[in-house]
């Protein structure tokens, strides 16, 4: 019974979902199937006439920070960096300075901690909902997760650095040796 009620929309969906860029004021053909003006009646198929997929998010766009960018938020104390590595990982490979550790595993519920608590716990002063946020892990896996994961909680200008520690070490080993041949 309940099949038979959602079989009713299998045809709705596609017609909810594409549009045509005919002029406003027009109307598809009548018949079996028409819509109203300024959607794709089904029964006519989608020949070469303009249409576009409409795309539907719940999540905010992603935001990638470039190693520049990154190094300018940093200098300007405009953003507050969290790593989300375990700890081992920063003893072992290296952290960016001026970045707060924050595991993944532990970012739900850090970012709902009080001030004090936060600070105790990880050393940093906890962001605001309205700070400025990049995330980063060893690769840009994990900061994409942290991202949507404050984004969930409310935080509004949340980014992301892709290239991770590994690009940030490369790129900064880079500066190191050219600096010191020259």
């Amino acid at each position: 019974m309940a099949l038979r009620r959602c079989w009713r929309f299998v045809g709705l969906v596609p017609r909810l979902l594409w549009y045509s860029t005919a002029p406003p004021g027009t109307s598809p053909p009548a018949g079996r199937g028409a819509v109203s003006a300024g959607f794709v009646n089904p029964d006519q198929g989608y020949k070469s006439t303009g249409l576009k997929l409409r795309g539907f998010s719940s999540q905010p766009p992603a935001t990638d920070v470039t190693y520049d960018e990154l190094k300018r938020l940093l200098s300007e104390q405009k953003a507050v960096v969290i790593d989300v590595r375990e700890p081992w990982e920063l003893r072992e490979y290296g952290f960016i300075p001026g970045s707060i550790n924050v595991p993944l595993g532990q970012m739900d519920t850090a970012l709902q901690l009080g001030p004090e608590e936060f600070r105790e716990r990880y050393d940093g002063d906890m962001p605001l909902q309205t700070d400025s946020i990049v995330f980063i892990c060893l690769a840009g896996v994990r900061s994409k997760t942290a991202l949507n994961t404050a984004a969930s909680l409310g935080y509004k200008d949340v980014q992301h650095y892709p290239g991770g520690w590994y690009e940030w070490a490369e790129r900064e080993q880079h500066k190191l040796s050219k600096g010191f041949w020259s």
